[in-house]
């Protein structure tokens, strides 16, 4: 399982869990809450009525007075209120009083009148001077039905001689708590799910970022030219770079080792030619004999010039990751510059150069890896066009793509060796000498074109053998 899932599935276990228990929890503490404030609102109300009844229960006018009328006249109300949303249609608040004997005197509803209510806990408690409330159910049933009774005592100095007490059903509150309950639940439902899409989000960039890291390692492993991803985050950033520098280190020093072995099995030739004819130079040997032997030095020392020269230019491509600049080139106006500098041996062989680049066209690169990259390309058409041949330059624009071919007059490549062009220190013997080259050109093409994000195909056509090398549009 991806390790992004992993931790997402983490995450969205202890979020649900946490989210699923805080809110059951808040969810339980609702309805308690909304009784408990109701029940304080009671008792504020039940001790309001206990001074309002007081004077007239003292007097024992309390049935003579207006408060039966009233309290028949408030039973009958319509409030026609909206609270919170919810419609109020109806009062909901009983009330009734008791004599110094739990006695009911008086009732809102008119049905306890004489009744007594001494053993009721509102009632009892009250006339024992403690705090009296109780909860019943009007049907036994239903524990919807249950009533809540909050009394007061009415004084007479500090001696208890009655008791008024306050109802509410229940089921009156329930709206609210209803209502209450289904936006919390909404609310939190939302909630739960806004800190899954940031945890599933978060996951995401993290796992992102670990392919991401994952596939750049394994680029470097398997040596392929690969750019450190760009990653954010302190510990992440940390790791990519950790990552770089040791890939840096590491492939530098495998570097050095491969190049320092195959720099020593390449000079041994040259370097054994240039011996032996040193060694019989010092000898008595005729004057034609001499200069053949000289010409022997010359042209190996050339050849470990050229070695050289172009393993550093190989050297500095490989250990590059990317371009450290990225110009406009006009590429009629780089392969003239070129075509010029080899002026001399073009004239000596009696070549024909046809260059059919347009002048507007431009490449999107490095100059400098660019001509050096052409110029390896002209040596080796150049090296395998017969006297009298031709080489011909022509583009075509692929998309953002251009293809500049370089076509040279000559014989076939063999088929065994097309495969292996660009590989390091393989080459073919030149027509006109039987010798082989460094088999470093091509090799460094291909790495330039890589790093240029196209790349390099030798291929036999009618007539010749035409190199294809694919870049990015200039004006792209």
């Amino acid at each position: 399982m991806p390790l992004g899932i992993r931790i997402f599935l983490v995450y969205f276990l202890f979020v649900g869990l946490a989210g699923y228990f805080v809110l059951s929890t808040v969810m339980d503490e609702i309805r308690p809450g909304v009784r408990q404030s109701t029940e304080e609102t009671l008792v504020d109300t039940a001790n309001l009525l206990a001074e309002i009844l007081r004077d007239d229960l003292k007097a024992g006018s309390l049935a003579q007075s207006r408060l039966p009328e009233v309290l028949r006249a408030y039973g009958r109300r319509e409030p026609g209120a909206r609270i919170w949303g919810v419609e109020k249609t109806e009062v909901n608040h009983r009330i009734y009083v008791t004599d110094a004997q739990g006695i009911v005197l008086l009732d809102s509803t008119g049905a306890a009148i004489g009744q007594d209510y001494s053993r009721w806990n509102d009632v009892l408690r009250t006339l024992r001077g403690e705090y009296g409330a109780r909860s019943t159910r009007e049907d036994p049933a239903d524990p919807d039905s249950s009533v809540m009774y909050v009394a007061a005592p009415i004084k007479d100095g500090e001696r208890i001689i009655g008791v008024v007490s306050v109802a509410k059903p229940n089921r009156s509150l329930q709206p609210y708590i209803e209502r209450s309950q289904q936006r919390l639940g909404w609310l939190g439902a939302g909630l739960i799910g806004l800190g899954l899409l940031v945890g599933g989000l978060l996951s995401w960039w993290l796992s992102g970022s670990l392919r991401r890291l994952t596939r750049y390692a394994q680029a470097v492993s398997e040596g392929q030219r690969a750019e450190l991803p760009a990653l954010r985050g302190g510990e992440l950033a940390q790791l990519a770079q950790a990552v770089e520098r040791m890939r840096t280190e590491l492939e530098g020093k495998a570097y050095v080792e491969r190049y320092v072995h195959t720099l020593t099995h390449e000079l041994k030739s040259p370097l054994a030619a240039i011996r032996g004819a040193a060694e019989l130079l010092q000898g008595e040997m005729p004057a034609a004999q001499r200069e053949r032997f000289v010409a022997n030095i010359d042209q190996e020392s050339a050849r470990l010039q050229q070695l050289i020269e172009r393993l550093l230019h190989l050297s500095l491509v490989e250990q590059r990751q990317g371009l450290e600049e990225q110009v406009e080139v006009p590429l009629r106006a780089l392969v003239e510059e070129l075509l010029q500098a080899q002026l001399a041996r073009i004239e000596r062989a009696d070549l024909q150069v046809e260059n059919h680049l347009a002048a507007d066209l431009k490449v999107r690169g490095e100059r400098f890896l660019l001509r050096q990259a052409l110029a390896n390309l002209l040596d080796n058409a150049l090296d395998f066009t017969p006297p009298g041949g031709l080489i011909r330059f022509n583009a075509e624009q692929r998309g953002e793509q251009v293809e500049l071919r370089l076509f040279n007059q000559g014989e076939a490549i063999p088929a065994y060796a097309l495969p292996r062009l660009s590989e390091r220190f393989y080459s073919l013997p030149r027509p006109t000498s039987g010798r082989k080259s460094t088999g470093l050109g091509l090799n460094f093409v291909e790495e330039v074109a890589e790093l240029h994000g196209g790349e390099l195909c030798v291929a036999n056509v009618d007539g010749g053998v035409e190199a294809r090398l694919s870049l990015a549009r200039g004006d792209a």
